[in-house]
Parts: structure tokens; C-alpha cells; sequence
């Protein structure tokens, strides 16, 4: 690349050549230099956070007097420009940098800059400084934090809640639609006593329905936010209200529940909220592959497996072995739970990178935090499209092995006890029989007295202990 290709630009440790096209300046042009690691760069929706925190400042500052109302108006109207994304390709820097994020905060703070001189008119065209203007009132070590905050506040509430919700109802109506089938119930991989295919499912869909709410609770602790702290949470160099009137600003413009923190020195000295979400990531991850795990072995076959239930053919399973299918879904949402449980480790790890008055490890927090939510909130969509709503039961195999399930003989221990009701289960197996063929050769009670006792369906009823009026594992779903 010629010289013609690069302009010298200076910042306090002198010049530097920024490539002519480029938007960001030099701050920006060393840390691309200093960081070619990964080529990772923060998310979408972090620079959209962030693009929105320099447009908020913008305006605060004008309402306050301290920065020129075209002034203002340029750099408002850059800022939501970087938040629409029309600048992505021009922020550049990796996600492992400086661990306050300041590289990213200058690339901003550089390129809103030069669009905003662009923006003035003639007659009014002055230098727009990246730190005297649009970094005015803040520092990285409020900025940075806050788009944390909000980008994966936005995340969950716009995204991952409403996939989930979608997964639950899912489960729910399948529960309810396959509700009449009664099959073996399993307890160490063992049979134990039937329960009924709709009992199942709303157990998964309680699981799920729970891991949301844990999700919920944790994306709470994301609604303070660190602006107006500065430095270190004095808040030097910035106005008294500015904190509390950027909060605000960005509460109404996104929708969430946003506010100034409580304590400026908790919110930019640690990440305990991110953690924290993170935690429940990894929640979601284990719901989310204990329901893939049993689905699949569920429907593990299709001939000499459990085969109990049909998910979905959607893909030819094998190069080599003709008209196999496998059950791909629950595969890729299984390694979508590992990637959770990876994400709470390096936010957990990153989150104890706090020294005294700054948490030193937010990119990477961001980074892994956002990619979480943005993989979880699309699995969850295409495991209950692809996969959930197609699911068949298989309804004759599942009535063969209930037959066959030794577990039944746990229904005669309150009329014979248990060791003559153990005796019972030893001998069917060993001379292979069913437990009610097994009982009336004995003649241990009479036949309609064994029939009713041994009715696998009325064993996945409340009895002895008072029937309940709605049946355990199907749930109505809650009103919206």
C-alpha cells in the first residue's frame, strides 16, 4: 500500500499512519497494532449499546451547557448512525485489549468524531475532538460497563426470554397432546414404576420455564448502570446530574428498566451483575441438555433402541450407512450447553479481574457474554421449530414395554408387601414373564383385584395420598 493510501494523524505519543479511508484516528490505529489476536471484534448489539451511550451523552451535555447545540446535534446524529451500524467495518480493534475497553471507547469516540465534523455545515465546520466533545462528561470505565449492561439486557429481554417462553409452550402442548400414552418410567437407566409420555414433557417444560425465570432474576442486576462515574466512581470532570440524566435518557429510549447505580464504586470495580448472568447461562445450558440427552434416548432405534417416541427426520445421518437419521437437533443443542458452561467459566474467571477501583477484563466479558445469549436464544428457536412441534409417540412400543416393565410390581407392595411383591419381580424376569402373568400363576390375588391393581395408567395417578384435580406434568398455560 502506497503512501497515498495513509494519512498522519497525532495523539499524545506523536504521529501515526491511519489508513486514509478509515473513520477511527490514532488511539484506534495502535490498538490495532498492539492487539492482533483474535480477530474477534465485540457484537452487534455492544456497539449498537454503545453508539446509543455517546448520542445520550451528546444530548445530556447540550441540555446541561456544556457543549454547543450544533455541536451536540453533529455528534447525536453520528452516534446514531455507529448504533444503526452504517460504522461497523470501521471499528476494528480485537476483544483482547486494554481491559477497560478503552481502545474500543476511543475507536468511538474517533469515528463519531470525523462523521460529526462531516455533519456540521460549511459555515460552522470545526474540529469535533473525540475526547473533548464526544468523550465529554465520561470515561471507559463508565462507558464501557454501560454498554455491557444494556446490550445484554436488550439481549435477554428482546431475544432469549421470548425463545424460551416459545420452547416451554412447546413442550407444554406436546405434553398435552401426547398426555393419553403411558410408558415405562426410568430411574438409574433401570425400570421403575409407568408414567405418561405428557408427564414428561411438562416436567422439561417446567425446567425450562424455571431456568427463564433464574434468567430473568439475574438480567435484573444489569438495569444499574455505571455512567457517571468517570474514573474510578468519583465521577470527576462530569456533571453532578449527568450519571442520572444519561440513565434516564437511555431507559426511554430502549424500553428497559435502566438507571444511575446506587454505588459508582461497586459498579465500575467489579462485574458482579455479568457474572451473575453467566451463572444462569450455565443453568440454562444444563436444562437445555437434559432435555436434548433424554429426548434422544428416548428416540434411540429406530429398532433396537427405546424407541418410544419420532423426532423429526431432517437430514441424512451417515456417509456410509444408507437410510440413517440421526438426531441432530438434540446433538447441536447438547454442544450449545457446553458453549453456556464455557461462557460462565470465562466470565466467571474474568469477572475476579477487578483490582481496587476497575474491573480489568470487560471485553472479554462482553464478548462472551453476548455470543451466550445470541447462540442460546437461537437454539432454542430452532430446537423447538425443528424439532419440539414434530415430535410422534410411538404409542404401541411404548405399550409393549410397560408390559414387559418389571416396575409394575411396585403397585402390589401395599396389598402383599414388599418382599413377596420383590419375589414376584425376580421370578418374571427369570422365567420371562410379565408381572400379571407372573402374579395370577402365583394366584397371589384374585384376577380383577391384580387387574385393577396393575393398571399401569391409574399408577401414573394420584391415589392413596388423595387424587389431585389436575394431573401431575400438564399444565395449563399461564395467561399474557
Amino acid at each position: 500500500m502506497g503512501r497515498s493510501n495513509f494519512r498522519i494523524e497525532r495523539d499524545s505519543m506523536g504521529p501515526v499512519e491511519v489508513p486514509a479511508s478509515a473513520y477511527w484516528g490514532p488511539c484506534t490505529q495502535r490498538a490495532v497494532q498492539n492487539f492482533p489476536i483474535s480477530g474477534y471484534r465485540l457484537p452487534r448489539r455492544f456497539l449498537w449499546a454503545l453508539g446509543l451511550i455517546k448520542e445520550g451523552a451528546a444530548t445530556v451535555n447540550k441540555g446541561l451547557r456544556r457543549l454547543p447545540a450544533d455541536l451536540a446535534a453533529a455528534i447525536e446524529q453520528a452516534s446514531r448512525e455507529v448504533a444503526a451500524g452504517k460504522f461497523d467495518r470501521h471499528f476494528v480493534v480485537d476483544v483482547f485489549q486494554t481491559g477497560s475497553g478503552t481502545s474500543t471507547n476511543m475507536n468511538a469516540n474517533e469515528v463519531i468524531a470525523r462523521r460529526a465534523e462531516e455533519l456540521l455545515p460549511n459555515s460552522r465546520r470545526v474540529r469535533v475532538h473525540p475526547n473533548d466533545h464526544v468523550n465529554l462528561g465520561q470515561s471507559s470505565n463508565d462507558v464501557i460497563p454501560s454498554a455491557l449492561h444494556i446490550a445484554a439486557a436488550k439481549e435477554v429481554w428482546g431475544a432469549l426470554v421470548p425463545a424460551l417462553e416459545e420452547m416451554e409452550a412447546a413442550l407444554s402442548a406436546k405434553g398435552r397432546e401426547l398426555d393419553g400414552i403411558v410408558k415405562v418410567g426410568r430411574t438409574h437407566l433401570q425400570d421403575a414404576t409407568p408414567v405418561r409420555l405428557g408427564q414428561e414433557f411438562g416436567g422439561w417444560a417446567r425446567q425450562v420455564e424455571l431456568a427463564c425465570e433464574r434468567v430473568k432474576f439475574a438480567a435484573k442486576g444489569l438495569a444499574e448502570l455505571a455512567i457517571g462515574g468517570t474514573a474510578v466512581g468519583t465521577g470527576i470532570n462530569t456533571h453532578p446530574e449527568f450519571g442520572a440524566r444519561v440513565s434516564s435518557w437511555l431507559s426511554q429510549q430502549t424500553g428497559l428498566d435502566l438507571r444511575e447505580a446506587v454505588d459508582h464504586f461497586e459498579a465500575q470495580g467489579a462485574r458482579d451483575a455479568a457474572v451473575a448472568l453467566g451463572g444462569a447461562l450455565k443453568g440454562l445450558g444444563v436444562t437445555l441438555a437434559k432435555i436434548a440427552r433424554d429426548l434422544a434416548l428416548l428416540s434411540s432405534g429406530p429398532r433396537c433402541g427405546l424407541g418410544e417416541i419420532v423426532l423429526p427426520a431432517l437430514q441424512p445421518g451417515s456417509s456410509i450407512m444408507p437410510g440413517k437419521v440421526n438426531p441432530v437437533m438434540t446433538e447441536a443443542l447438547t454442544q450449545v450447553a457446553a458453549f453456556l458452561v464455557g461462557v460462565d467459566a470465562t466470565v466467571g474467571f474474568a469477572g475476579q479481574c477487578g483490582f481496587l477501583e476497575l474491573n480489568t477484563a470487560v471485553p472479554v466479558i462482553a464478548y462472551q457474554l453476548l455470543e451466550g445469549i445470541r447462540i442460546a436464544s437461537a437454539a432454542a428457536r430452532a430446537f423447538t421449530r425443528s424439532c419440539i412441534v414434530g415430535i410422534r409417540a410411538d404409542g404401541a412400543r411404548c405399550r409393549e414395554l410397560v408390559e414387559k416393565s418389571l416396575g409394575l410390581a411396585t403397585a402390589l407392595v401395599p396389598a402383599i408387601g414388599y418382599d413377596r411383591a420383590g419375589e414376584v419381580a425376580k421370578r418374571a424376569h427369570r422365567f420371562g414373564r410379565s408381572v400379571a402373568e407372573e402374579a395370577r400363576a402365583l394366584g397371589i390375588l384374585p384376577s380383577r383385584e391384580l387387574s385393577r391393581i396393575l393398571d399401569p395408567e391409574t399408577m401414573t395417578r394420584p391415589r392413596d395420598f388423595g387424587a389431585q384435580s389436575k394431573p401431575q406434568g400438564v399444565r395449563k398455560r399461564k395467561a399474557t
